[in-house]
């Protein structure tokens, strides 16, 4: 009788699933706005999204309310492009959203939310927000402006270079820096990294790991890769990442292939370029300017060297000048001493006085200078101008 009883009374799963399923519909009969985070997002093979939605507890993180979410495929095609234009990110997991749902119940697969409309501007400010604290929290660290306030050596040739192996970016940078008019020489290094993606940050941070410790090596580091979707950028809003580039101890230089958008990690590098070929170029310009300033340094010391060395020579021509002129005047002094000498000399010459009709008294091959020297019997010679004469002395 009993079983009787309960076989009469009981409801097959499908049937109680059909009245709750009426029951929702008869009691959720609008849409919702619905504040939550994605998770587990993943697209099926004909186009439709199942979501996980989620709201953590502020204070401890943990899971206070779950519910299973899809966006039909016709939906989510147009939905997911304005979300991503608008905040740059893909639909994926990790996000806050702002949604419009019905509630529905499925007799298969239970509760559920069918989306049918995102608000990406809420996703937009809270993406901002995210950075923003990120910002501040670099900023609270003291860390924020640590890489913008290294100084760029003057010529900065030897180029750490963060980037995929395989990227047409990679490339472009080498080619630039290569085929540069100036025909400068530089010594770029690639240490690869993956730039895009979950792995993102983990992969840069150990090439800066890397050229860390062959830090002195090289002048300057770069982190390039080419253009592509907007929602890749998400990986380079990382505090981690922020900090690790923030705290760098070689200038950081940033090329990532997007021109309107501004991650966290284009805030804290030393300088942002919009291009891998940018950034190629900005170092080229880096090395013009050094090169400018060399050359105004030469030519204005050989300006100066010129004169210094056309003054020298004046100043030797005038000495040499007047070396000439004190010669000249001490040559024509030891000449006119000479010739005043020389007739100094002749005139007191025995030849010129004899000529004069003077003549000289010697005796015993002296001369005399007094008659008290001679005795009677004494003979004495007379040396005349011309001849002698021989005397006997009474």
């Amino acid at each position: 009788m009993d079983e009787l009883l309960h076989t009469s009374r009981h409801l097959r799963l499908s049937e109680l699933n059909n009245i709750i399923s009426v029951l929702f519909k008869d009691v959720f009969q609008s849409k919702y706005w619905v504040l939550a985070e994605t998770s587990d997002v993943h697209l099926n093979s004909t186009g439709h999204c199942y979501v996980e939605f989620i709201e953590k507890d502020i204070q401890t993180g943990k899971i206070i309310a779950k519910a299973r979410g899809y966006i039909w495929a016709n939906t989510y095609r147009i939905l997911s492009q304005q979300f991503e234009m608008t905040t740059g990110r893909k639909f994926a997991s990790g996000l806050k959203v702002l949604i419009n749902v019905s509630a529905e119940f499925h007799s298969v697969y239970g509760y559920g939310l069918n989306v049918h409309s995102i608000d990406s501007k809420y996703t937009l400010g809270d993406l901002q927000e995210k950075r923003n604290a990120i910002l501040q929290q670099l900023k609270a660290e003291g860390v924020l402006t640590m890489n913008k306030e290294l100084s760029l050596p003057p010529l900065p040739q030897r180029i750490a270079v963060i980037s995929s192996a395989t990227a047409a970016g990679y490339e472009d940078f080498v080619h630039q820096l290569s085929a540069n008019s100036s025909g400068f020489v530089f010594y770029p290094s690639l240490f690869p990294a993956i730039m895009q993606g979950d792995q993102t940050e983990k992969s840069i941070i150990s090439a800066l790991d890397k050229i860390f410790e062959h830090r002195d090596l090289f002048d300057v580091a770069v982190i390039i890769r080419g253009g592509g979707s907007t929602s890749d950028l998400a990986s380079f809003d990382s505090y981690l990442l922020a900090s690790n580039c923030a705290q760098f101890p070689l200038p950081i230089i940033i090329g990532i292939g997007h021109e309107r958008d501004d991650t966290v990690l284009d805030f804290v590098a030393f300088h942002r370029a919009k291009t891998p070929t940018a950034v190629a170029d900005y170092l080229i310009n880096k090395m013009e300017e050094t090169s400018t300033v060399l050359k105004t340094f030469t030519d204005s010391l050989k300006i100066i060297s010129d004169k210094l060395i056309e003054d020298k020579k004046s100043m030797l021509e005038i000495l040499l000048q007047q070396i000439s002129n004190t010669t000249q005047q001490y040559l024509l002094k030891a000449n006119s001493d000479l010739e005043s000498k020389a007739t100094f000399f002749k005139l007191s010459s025995p030849q010129y006085i004899l000529k004069k009709g003077y003549s000289i008294t010697m005796k015993d091959g002296k001369s005399i200078k007094s008659s008290a020297s001679l005795l009677p019997g004494d003979v004495i010679e007379t040396i005349l101008y011309e001849g002698k004469i021989e005397s006997v002395l009474r």
